[in-house]
């Protein structure tokens, strides 16, 4: 019997089964002596025998393992005197129904090998003596791993000769030792060479040497669509329309962006104020008007409108004035959530100027400044509470 082929066939198993491995894996080879005790068949004239052998297992994946097993026994004749010689090769694979961490791993094994059965040669000759047969099994079983390198491994296996139609049965117990390793895949692909794999990377066309974050796309801080690399402007409102320097647009180019602009449409060259409104205004006098807000709202009540009142008074006295409703924030937060708040809520007292208080609108203009105009340290509470304040600017046109 050539001893070497049920070796070259586990090969072959292998180096099949290894192409579909792409990802890291544990590799695990067992060393599997065992002594086991087998039953034949009555045709075989031979006594029920102990058994022994060793296996050599390659557990390639978590589950699947392919394994070379070897095995001999010196069986008695059951009905005329002597012995018969056994001898068996064989390959088995096994499906695992754990993975190789847990303790208790039971398995279904199903393999095919070539057996010896040889005989006393004084002996007369049965279904069992002088010949080689191929036998096909099926298992089942249990491996208990005592620890990373030892386990012990319980099988019971139904044999079946094809030659002779014969069934034998064998019950087998061992200690097996174990070697192993992590086998890493191969990389991901990632075309671009950020950092990113291709599965992962929502901008596979970055620049080279480009900063990405976790998506493989350039950071943009103020979410304007332009990335923080390009972005000249990196601290533009949220919303707000920028050009492709990241820049908040000024249609008409008087110096005035169009959010901040209240004369979007003044003719170029023109000189204009802050509001981007042609003549130039001066501030004549400013009320701090004492207006609490919720946290994080613009809402305000009617019992404000006897603060507001002093604005309007005032206005209705100077019938040439104008006023900017000027809201500020703290520094705390987000600067531009904190300067939408503060136009939110200067857009609130204006809207009591105009509204209850009777002031034309056309007089009044609504400019949040956020945090950009502090008035006390922003380091401690009371320069904080002095910082969310609103004013009343009133002006004259010069």
């Amino acid at each position: 019997m050539n001893i070497m082929r049920p070796f070259a066939m586990a090969a072959i198993a292998t180096t099949l089964a290894t192409p579909a491995m792409a990802a890291d894996r544990q590799e695990t080879i067992y060393i599997n002596p065992f002594a086991a005790f087998q039953l034949f068949d009555d045709k075989r004239d031979l006594s029920e025998t102990g058994t022994f052998g060793v296996g050599l297992e390659y557990r390639f994946k978590p589950n699947w393992a392919v394994e070379a097993m070897y095995s001999r026994a010196d069986a008695d004749r059951r009905y005329v005197a002597g012995e018969s010689e056994f001898e068996e090769l064989r390959v088995d694979g096994t499906y695992y129904f754990a993975g190789p961490e847990e303790a208790w791993n039971p398995y279904l094994s199903l393999g095919a090998g070539n057996a010896d059965f040889g005989t006393d040669p004084s002996g007369p000759r049965t279904a069992g003596s002088n010949h080689d047969e191929t036998r096909v099994n099926v298992g089942t079983g249990f491996r208990y791993n005592i620890s990373d390198a030892v386990s012990l491994r319980g099988d019971l296996r139904e044999f079946h000769g094809i030659d002779e139609s014969t069934f034998d049965t064998q019950v087998s117990l061992g200690v097996s030792v174990a070697f192993t390793r992590t086998v890493a895949g191969p990389a991901p692909a990632d075309s671009d060479g950020d950092g990113v794999p291709d599965s992962r990377d929502q901008c596979p066309g970055t620049a080279a040497g480009a900063m990405v974050d976790s998506t493989g796309c350039e950071p943009d801080s103020d979410m304007d669509g332009v990335v923080d690399a390009r972005d000249a402007c990196p601290n533009t409102p949220s919303g707000a329309d920028v050009d492709s320097r990241g820049c908040e647009l000024d249609s008409d180019n008087d110096g005035v962006v169009n959010s901040a602009d209240q004369c979007p449409d003044t003719t170029a060259g023109a000189e204009v104020d802050a509001n981007g409104c042609e003549g130039v205004t001066e501030t004549i006098q400013t009320f701090e008007i004492e207006v609490q807000f919720p946290t994080n709202s613009s809402v305000i009540g009617n019992s404000f409108d006897n603060e507001i009142r002093r604005v309007a008074d005032f206005m209705k006295a100077n019938p040439e004035t104008i006023v900017e409703i000027a809201g500020h924030s703290d520094s705390r937060g987000e600067a531009g959530y904190n300067q939408f708040l503060s136009q939110r809520r200067a857009e609130a007292v204006a809207a009591r100027l105009t509204g209850p208080l009777g002031i034309d609108p056309a007089r009044v203009n609504a400019v949040g400044y956020g945090e950009e105009q502090p008035i006390a340290s922003n380091t401690t509470a009371n320069g904080r509470a002095a910082n969310r304040r609103v004013e009343a600017r009133i002006q004259v046109q010069l």
